[in-house]
C-alpha cells in the first residue's frame, strides 16, 4: 500500500481513506469539540498525508503516523497547547471514593468498607442502554482536555499506551496520570448515576 501511495496511486488512497476517515474524524474530536471544526482538521490532516507521504520513514505504523497529523493539525489550529499538559489536569482531584465508605483507624477493619458497594444491578444490561452510555458520554465530554483526550484514545478508541503517548507527546508517566484521574471521575459518575448517592 505505501508503495502505491507513494506513486500517487488514486486507489490506494481512497482505500486508506475508507479504512481511516472515520477513525481520523473521531480523533480530531478528541481535541475539538466541534464537528465542523473537526472535519476542517481532519480534511488539513489528508492534505498533510499527501505532501509528507515520501517523508514517512516507518518508525511507527501508518496508522499513527496518520493520527499523529491529525494531532498535529489540530495543535496547530490552537485547539490545544502543543507539549504541556496543563497544571490543573495533574492537580490531585481527590480520592476516587470518598474516605466515609471506608471504616476508621480505631476500628479493627480499618480500611474496609464501612458498607459494601451497592449492586449496579445487571451490569450488562445497564451499560448498553443509552441513558448510561449518555451519562458516560457526558462524564468524559467534562474531563479537563488532556484527560479527555487521553481516556477517549485508551478506553473508547482501544489504543495502546505508547500510541496515544506518541501522538499526544506525552511521557509514559504523564499518560498514567491522566488515565487514572480520567477513569477515576467516570468511574465517580457512573457509580453516582447507578447507584442513585452523590459523594
Amino acid at each position: 500500500m505505501l508503495q502505491n501511495l507513494r506513486r500517487g496511486d488514486e486507489r490506494a488512497f481512497m482505500t486508506l481513506v475508507d479504512r481511516h476517515g472515520a477513525a481520523m474524524l473521531r480523533h480530531a474530536r478528541v481535541f475539538v469539540r466541534d464537528r465542523a471544526v473537526a472535519e476542517e482538521v481532519v480534511q488539513e490532516a489528508w492534505l498533510g498525508v499527501l505532501r509528507g507521504i515520501e517523508r514517512f520513514e516507518g518508525r511507527s505504523s501508518l496508522r499513527t503516523w496518520l493520527f499523529g497529523i491529525v494531532a498535529n493539525v489540530a495543535r496547530t489550529r490552537g485547539v490545544r497547547e502543543a507539549r504541556s499538559v496543563p497544571f490543573s489536569a495533574l492537580t490531585d482531584d481527590g480520592p476516587s471514593v470518598a474516605s466515609e465508605r471506608f471504616l476508621g483507624a480505631g476500628d479493627r477493619w480499618h480500611g474496609h468498607w464501612a458498607t459494601p458497594p451497592e449492586e449496579w444491578g445487571r451490569p450488562e444490561r445497564e451499560l448498553l442502554s443509552t441513558e448510561t452510555r449518555d451519562v458516560l458520554g457526558a462524564a468524559i465530554a467534562n474531563l479537563p482536555d488532556t484527560q479527555r483526550q487521553v481516556i477517549s484514545l485508551r478506553d473508547v478508541e482501544g489504543w495502546d499506551a505508547d500510541e496515544v503517548c506518541h501522538v499526544l507527546e506525552l511521557s509514559e508517566a504523564n499518560q498514567r496520570v491522566l488515565l487514572h484521574r480520567a477513569r477515576s471521575k467516570v468511574r465517580r459518575a457512573l457509580d453516582e448515576y447507578l447507584t442513585g448517592r452523590s459523594e
